[in-house]
């Protein structure tokens, strides 16, 4: 069975409209979370993406992040939202639809030159992944590609991180919002 079937939508959540694609179907199912983590693991296992370290966004990021980093042998960087990391933090403020919100990093993440590669769920406005790229740059490291189990193409996301000139890589994708 493919991921994309294995990932629940729930309609008009969380608000009127909206179709949210839930991955805690996928990865509460052993075949399911090792399908996401064999495909991440294989596209990067080549080397032809080098990457030093894997950032997460918390918190679906998080969960993924950590597995596929376990599976290639890199360290794994959390990006928290703000007051939840215990050491020197930087942060980076960013636009929601009816607000803004703050992420944060530990400022000894990784060196400077660390190429990171960035892992989340799912890619819907962008918003979350370019505050992250914003606060891997400030570090003085630098993005080789962020990757997703999702794409939402129609809510623009991705065209936003590929015009920021970011790469990236999915492993499915759905229509509509």
């Amino acid at each position: 069975m493919p991921i994309k079937e294995k990932i629940r939508t729930i309609p008009d959540h969380p608000k009127k409209g909206i179709m949210f694609r839930d991955i805690t179907t996928l990865i509460k199912d052993p075949v399911g979370f090792r399908l996401v983590i064999d495909n991440f693991t294989q596209r990067y296992i080549k080397g032809d993406i080098d990457f030093d370290v894997i950032v997460g966004i918390e918190s679906r990021g998080f969960i993924i992040g950590g597995a596929l980093a376990y599976t290639l042998g890199k360290g794994f960087v959390p990006v928290r939202k703000k007051g939840k990391l215990p050491a020197e933090t930087i942060s980076h403020e960013y636009e929601l639809e009816y607000g803004t919100d703050t992420i944060e990093m530990h400022t000894d993440a990784f060196p400077k030159g660390a190429r990171v590669l960035v892992i989340d769920d799912l890619i819907a406005t962008g918003g979350t992944a370019l505050a992250t790229a914003a606060l891997i740059e400030k570090l003085g490291g630098s993005v080789v590609e962020m990757a997703f189990i999702v794409n939402l193409p129609d809510v623009g996301g991705a065209a936003r991180l590929q015009e920021h000139g970011y790469r990236l890589y999915a492993l499915t994708e759905f229509e509509g919002d």
